[in-house]
């Protein structure tokens, strides 16, 4: 009964790292759509483009950690 006890409360504190993941990831998106948003409205390509390569890679984990859970 113990180990089925700590063995929830693992995978409880999984989910929650998981949801808080979540989370802080789509908020950090949120974060730069907005930054590019600016660096367009100021025309500062530099910014743009390093923005958007960090959007990128944020959205990128985001599919294939998505996808990695998609039953086969």
């Amino acid at each position: 009964m113990d180990k089925m006890k700590a063995a929830y409360e693992v995978m409880l504190g999984l989910a929650a790292e998981m949801v808080w993941d979540e989370a802080l990831r789509r908020r950090r998106c949120e974060m730069l759509q907005q930054d590019i948003d600016a660096a367009l409205a100021n025309g500062d390509e530099l910014a743009f483009l390093a923005l958007t390569g960090e959007l990128k890679l944020l959205e990128g984990r985001s599919i294939s950690s998505e996808s990695s859970r998609l039953p086969t």
